[in-house]
């Protein structure tokens, strides 16, 4: 199983963004998929996390800006950026949690990391 993370970008502050976490391989399901973030010189911390069936949590640093979401047809989360500021630059990781179609259980997967820069 392997993510890829795409969508990220330059943006003003103020500016949106949305970046895409897509999950392929052998695939039976997915369970929860989070998204996480990592800023130069600190360490990585959780932003946003969806189940299976849409349940959703946010770090209190992106609730009200940021929205998660998924395609379980397309094995894909999504991550609606909105309202961006500076310190919202970051790698942005994805990883994921579930079963393969040998009903394996994989997980944490993580994605590669998409750079988003919001100059401010």
């Amino acid at each position: 199983v392997q993510l890829q993370a795409s969508g990220g970008g330059l943006v003003q502050a103020g500016g949106s963004l949305r970046l895409s976490c897509a999950a392929s391989g052998s695939i039976f399901s997915i369970n929860v998929m989070r998204w996480y973030r990592q800023a130069p010189g600190k360490l990585r911390e959780w932003v946003a996390a969806i189940t299976a069936t849409g349940s959703t949590n946010y770090a209190d640093s992106v609730k009200g800006r940021f929205t998660i979401s998924r395609d379980n047809a397309k094995n894909t989360m999504y991550l609606q950026m909105n309202s961006l500021k500076a310190e919202d630059t970051a790698v942005y990781y994805c990883n994921a949690f579930g079963e393969t179609l040998t009903r394996d259980t994989f997980g944490p997967v993580w994605g590669q990391g998409t750079q988003v820069t919001v100059s401010s």
